[in-house]
């Protein structure tokens, strides 16, 4: 009985410990140091939430940086989406993310790729295709990747200025104002948020 007694307490003591002490005591912790990235490092425009500094979103505007390419679509959907077809089927699926996983030689892929091209070369007809940065026809592991290089956000200056009446000079400053250097000074790569460039342009539209 005493051992069964003592297991007992033992399970009611690490029960309050970690499912409520420890718990509590990390949200206050991250709540009063790290507010920001604690709540989702949302971003805000004009006092409204426009989205998060760690999702992409998708961009369609020609007036404004596109992302990467995303095999989810940074789980952007249509009311009609949900709309069940014959066979009681929808096209929305639920939040996700993820990549396609299409091994190299899969044709799927190389269509794929080459349908992007494409479709960059006709939104940004002074851009050669040899010029194109590589991170802009590939996806990211998560398919939400909020980040693009220097280089890809550089190449969509001339067609973002044509759409916006913008100067080149303007929307460079843009770019490098939104451009975050490696961690730590060592760690990854310079990265520029698409979401925080299209928020500085929407501003200079008004």
């Amino acid at each position: 009985m005493k051992v069964f007694l003592r297991a007992i307490t033992v399970t009611i003591a690490l029960f309050i410990l970690c499912g409520f002490i420890y718990p509590l005591a990390m949200t206050g912790i991250s709540q009063l140091i790290f507010h920001k990235q604690a709540n989702g490092s949302i971003i805000e425009s004009n006092g409204q939430a426009v989205g998060s500094e760690l999702l992409g979103q998708n961009f369609t505007d020609p007036r404004f940086f596109h992302g990467r390419i995303s095999a989810v679509n940074y789980n952007t959907y249509k009311a009609e989406d949900k709309v069940p077809d014959t066979n009681g089927k929808t096209a929305y699926s639920g939040v996700s993310s993820g990549s396609a996983n299409l091994a190299p030689s899969n044709p799927a892929l190389a269509e794929r790729v080459k349908n992007d091209i494409d479709a960059f070369l006709k939104a940004n007809p002074d851009v050669k295709k040899e010029d194109i940065p590589a991170d802009l026809l590939t996806s990211s592991g998560s398919g939400l990747d909020p980040h693009i290089s220097p280089e890809a956000a550089r190449v969509q200056i001339p067609a973002i200025s044509k759409a916006t009446g913008l100067s080149s000079e303007e929307l460079g400053k843009i770019v490098e104002k939104c451009t975050t250097g490696r961690t730590l000074g060592i760690f990854g790569e310079p990265r520029v948020n698409v979401l925080k460039l299209n928020i500085e342009i929407s501003k200079m539209l008004k």
